[in-house]
Parts: C-alpha cells; sequence; structure tokens
C-alpha cells in the first residue's frame, strides 16, 4: 500500500494562471513557496531555506479560485504529488512535480494584498460591492459563472450532476476516539 498525499502552506509566488484545453477542461497553475528550517552548522542560528512548490487545479473549481488567489496569498494546500517528464524543443529531458490540488485554505484576507477587505459578513472589494465567500474551497462547482462566458470566455460545458453524499446518523458514541 502506498499513500500520495501532500499537505503545505505558504505564499503564492506569482499571480495564477488559468488557461482552458480544447476540450473546455480548465487549468489553474500557481506556486506556493514553504520554508525549511534548519540550524546552520557553522553559526548554530536557524536558518529558512525556500522551497518553491507548483500547484495545479483542474476543473470547474479553476476559474473561481484565480478570482480570489493573487501573488503573496498565503494558503493551505491540499492535494496529492503528479510527476511529469517531457523532452524539451532542445531534445533535452526535462521533469517536475507538482502538487494535484484537491483542497484550498484561504490563510489571510485579500485585503492584505490589496484587493479586497474582510468585514463581519464577507468580503467587500475595493469599489464598494460586498459578497459572501467561506474560508476553504473545496466543493465542486457544476459549472462556470454566465458572465465569464459571456466575456469572451469559455464556452460552458454541460453540468456535471452533483450527487449528494448519503445521510448517516452519526453520534458522538460512535465515534471511536
Amino acid at each position: 500500500m502506498s499513500i500520495n498525499r501532500v499537505n503545505i502552506s505558504g505564499n503564492l509566488t506569482r499571480d495564477p494562471e488559468l488557461r482552458v484545453t480544447g476540450s473546455g477542461t480548465q487549468i489553474l497553475s500557481f506556486g506556493v513557496a514553504v520554508n525549511d528550517r534548519r540550524r546552520n552548522p557553522q553559526t548554530g542560528e536557524w536558518e529558512d531555506y525556500p522551497n518553491f512548490v507548483d500547484c495545479v487545479v483542474f476543473g470547474a473549481r479553476a476559474e473561481p479560485l484565480s478570482r480570489f488567489l493573487s501573488k503573496g496569498t498565503k494558503v493551505a494546500v491540499e492535494g496529492k504529488l503528479r510527476y511529469s517528464s517531457w523532452e524539451s524543443k532542445d531534445g533535452s529531458k526535462r521533469s517536475k512535480l507538482e502538487v494535484v490540488v484537491d483542497e484550498v485554505e484561504f490563510l489571510s484576507s485579500r485585503g492584505q494584498q490589496g484587493g479586497y477587505q474582510q468585514d463581519a459578513g464577507g468580503f467587500q472589494q475595493a469599489g464598494g460591492a460586498q459578497f459572501q465567500q467561506a474560508p476553504s474551497y473545496s466543493a465542486p462547482v457544476a459549472a462556470a459563472p454566465a458572465q465569464f462566458a459571456q466575456q469572451g470566455g469559455f464556452a460552458n460545458p454541460a453540468p456535471a450532476p452533483v450527487q449528494a453524499p448519503p445521510s448517516t446518523d452519526v453520534y458522538d458514541e460512535d465515534i471511536p476516539f
């Protein structure tokens, strides 16, 4: 048995890049910087060594996430590692590890990057428009917003049916810890 799960938290190293495949699949790519803390053998002081992790989100969640993420945003990401290898145009072999993201949790408000300010009921845009946003974005979205498609974006694919999880009666006594 093997387990392929990754949990990282850090800051986005660049603005996310949203693209759409020919078949309509949305792909959001971004990088997260995470620090590795080690003691310097010469000075004995603790030092941070940055690691830069490429992350990718597929499907209907990509476009909504791209609106809330920007360079410097602090996030916690959960997903799985994927290894990719290819041959570059000059003939050299290239490879990389990236995280295929299942869940993103926002650890800082957009107000810290200058776009949105969090207040009691949700987020307030600099122009005054207010909207609600949950602190975590892991639920699948059925279809892309119609406004995006009308502004020259991609055509809305047929929404996939979303099944509700079966109801279960779980009581505190049933939990083994």
